[in-house]
């Protein structure tokens, strides 16, 4: 086998500790967890993190890259009618749950509930994640309300966090009874909750 480079080694701890702690939380996890995820030593996870907290900020921009580049390439993203994207992408989040329950989860909402207090950089950098995924779907939210709704006294921005809070509720509803069927229940009602406020919108034939 051929041995990592530097960086190959650096994104190989990323991608591990984002794995390991969307399925133990960010406590239970050590470094050595990390390592043996990632196949490699200690020596090399202190030659890019100075801890476990200075992977962790690393995992977050990595998990922000990488997830904004599953979203931008997903087919809803082609779709013309704004409406139509907000709505494929909960169909597309409902598609993610067959996997198993670390992997369609969310490493910034796991992370935020254990370090909100304990580890100030890590919930602000969660934060700044979190918010600016809302700024994307607030963009196709705001176009939507334009179009069929004009008159709506909600906000786009307010409804991005609530779709959101409905999601990250939904991971910790799998997680609690280790099934994603509930999380599966709760994007249905979701999506007929967003056609709701939209009353303006032919039905689809």
């Amino acid at each position: 086998m051929t041995p990592a480079t530097a960086p190959q080694s650096r994104t190989r701890l990323l991608e591990a500790g984002s794995s390991v702690i969307r399925a133990k939380g960010y406590t239970a996890t050590t470094v050595d967890d990390i390592c043996a995820e990632a196949g490699l030593t200690k020596g090399s996870f202190f030659h890019h993190f100075k801890s476990k907290e200075d992977l962790v900020l690393g995992a977050v921009a990595h998990w922000n890259q990488w997830t904004e580049a599953v979203f931008a390439d997903a087919g809803y993203r082609k779709l013309d009618d704004p409406l139509d994207r907000i709505l494929g992408y909960v169909d597309f989040r409902a598609t993610i749950l067959d996997r198993e329950i670390p992997q369609f989860t969310c490493l910034l909402g796991t992370l935020v509930q254990e370090t909100y207090v304990t580890h100030p950089a890590v919930r602000e950098a969660c934060d700044r994640g979190m918010s600016a995924y809302i700024d994307g779907l607030t963009c196709d939210l705001d176009a939507a309300k334009r179009r069929y709704a004009p008159k709506a006294r909600w906000s786009a921005e307010s409804l991005g966090y609530f779709i959101q809070a409905a999601l990250q509720g939904s991971f910790i509803f799998a997680k609690a009874k280790h099934d994603a069927e509930v999380a599966r229940h709760n994007l249905a009602h979701l999506k007929r909750y967003l056609i709701s406020l939209f009353p303006t919108r032919s039905p689809r034939r």
